[in-house]
């Protein structure tokens, strides 16, 4: 029994040294310490009131729990900027009538990343994503809250994917 434990220990040891270098998100070493999300402008010719609010503390959200980074005002290491630039609402499929049977949301955001320590992962870039529900429901309140949690919870993570994950 006595012999196993310096084995044990160098396991125990290894484990966590090595979560230094990869995690369950895929970042693996951040070259930074902080970031900062700086308010999202909706700037959509179609308005929905509260949306800026709610997609800037999403990607806030999203990286304080996905990465070991600390959340700071102003001067932080990487920097996420832009504006919501799109909210749409257009038919998708038509009935036999020339009706609409599905309508489809699609909010696009246009993203400026700043790397202050690897300009080379520096990129200004457009993503979006979409809903699809029936034309005969409307969309609003808790079905319109919803709506938009599923296209922020992609937006953001392809955002997190495309700055942090490099996937």
């Amino acid at each position: 029994m006595k012999k196993t434990y310096p084995f044990l220990f160098l396991i125990i040891l290894f484990s966590i040294n090595s979560c230094n270098v990869y995690n369950f998100t895929g970042t693996g070493k951040i070259d930074a310490n902080t970031f900062q999300v700086n308010f999202f402008q909706n700037n959509a010719e179609l308005v929905q009131p509260g949306i800026d609010r709610t997609f800037t503390l999403t990607l806030q959200d999203l990286i304080q729990n996905q990465t070991n980074l600390n959340l700071v005002k102003n001067g932080g290491d990487l920097t996420y900027e832009g504006e919501i630039t799109d909210y749409r609402i257009t038919p998708m499929m038509a009935t036999a009538d020339i009706q609409a049977a599905q309508n489809r949301l699609t909010i696009r955001v246009k993203v400026q990343f700043t790397n202050k320590n690897k300009e080379a992962d520096d990129f200004d870039k457009t993503f979006d994503f979409f809903y699809d529900y029936r034309a005969d429901k409307q969309l609003s309140g808790t079905d319109l809250d919803a709506a938009v949690k599923i296209i922020f919870e992609r937006i953001t993570q392809d955002i997190f994917n495309e700055s942090l994950a490099k996937w």
